[in-house]
């Protein structure tokens, strides 16, 4: 069991959000909200695809091109998913179907629900003022609770933090 009374060396946290698909999602949340329930105070920088996570709608694809560590647990074992079969048309889709009901049978908290986990926990979200322009997303499609800023609001709150992280 970790003594969160001893951590006086870790304050602040600053993680970089990159990907938007439902299984690069979770990481980010995940730490975040963690951290910021130890009493770290947590930034997340939203950029390029990981800005889609901020949307007020979510509809989060799952992928399983990129992945070959892929698994899933079918028949009682675990199932290599190859990564030819992502490029067959469909198979992208019902894996995500397969990984939301996974989810939702083993009682793990949804992005929807860590999103608002982290808004009640003030963990600072930024969306990426570049991103937003490059591709033309209108800021009222956003949550409320977005702060927009750049590279250079980023680093700010980098250079102070404790930790560092890019996912």
């Amino acid at each position: 069991m970790l003594d969160t009374q001893n951590l006086d060396n870790a304050k602040s946290m600053s993680i970089i959000v990159t990907k938007g698909s439902l299984d690069w999602a979770y990481p980010p949340f995940i730490l975040g909200t963690t951290a910021a329930a130890m009493d770290v105070e947590v930034t997340m920088f939203f950029t390029f695809y990981g800005l889609t996570l901020l949307k007020k709608d979510l509809n989060l694809k799952f992928t399983t091109l990129g992945n070959p560590a892929m698994e899933m647990p079918m028949m009682g074992m675990h199932m290599p998913m190859p990564n030819m079969m992502g490029m067959v048309p469909g198979v992208g889709a019902a894996a995500g179907k397969m990984m939301k009901n996974l989810i939702k049978k083993k009682g793990v908290a949804s992005i929807e629900e860590l999103r608002e986990a982290a808004i009640e926990s003030e963990v600072k979200m930024i969306g990426c003022q570049m991103t937003l322009d490059l591709f033309e997303y209108d800021r009222k499609d956003m949550i409320d609770e977005m702060e927009i800023g750049g590279a250079a609001t980023y680093m700010e709150k980098a250079l102070r933090s404790d930790i560092n992280l890019f996912i």
